[in-house]
């Protein structure tokens, strides 16, 4: 397992995606999942660094690991923020136009669909969001 510890800001956004893409390499990733797992990376990170610790600051981990046959992908975002599971809220209603809609959900909903697999923990005092990925 990969880890990468960064300042909770949305400046080291090239950075977490940088650490990301290259265990993705190493792991045989295609172009189009390392496509997949950067825009739900990017939603995670970006809510991350927007309101995990507003108005202070911390750190988030990130942590990368691949295993299995065939293989999977799990990359886990770590923070000391207040506890929120994005998970809980309920989806969007994606039938309505945009004017009909309330704002926000399609980042995570776009997480949850484009992922194998999309878990929220809160352990000891951090939240603990991890995605998988069959690797393809």
């Amino acid at each position: 397992m990969k880890k990468l510890t960064v300042n909770a800001s949305t400046d080291k956004l090239p950075e977490v995606l940088e650490f990301i893409d290259t265990e993705l390499e190493t792991a045989g990733a295609s172009m189009k999942m390392i496509f997949q797992i950067d825009l739900a990376a990017e939603e995670i990170f970006v809510n991350i660094a927007n309101y995990a610790y507003a108005p202070d600051d911390g750190n988030v981990i990130i942590q990368v690991d691949n295993y299995g046959e065939p293989p999977l992908v799990e990359i886990q975002f770590i923070d000391q923020g207040d506890p929120f599971n994005p998970l809980e809220n309920p989806d969007p209603d994606i039938t309505l136009t945009a004017e009909e809609r309330q704002i926000g959900g399609l980042g995570v909903l776009m997480v949850k669909k484009s992922m194998d697999a999309v878990d929220y923990r809160f352990e000891e005092n951090k939240n603990i969001l991890t995605i998988k990925k069959l690797v393809s």
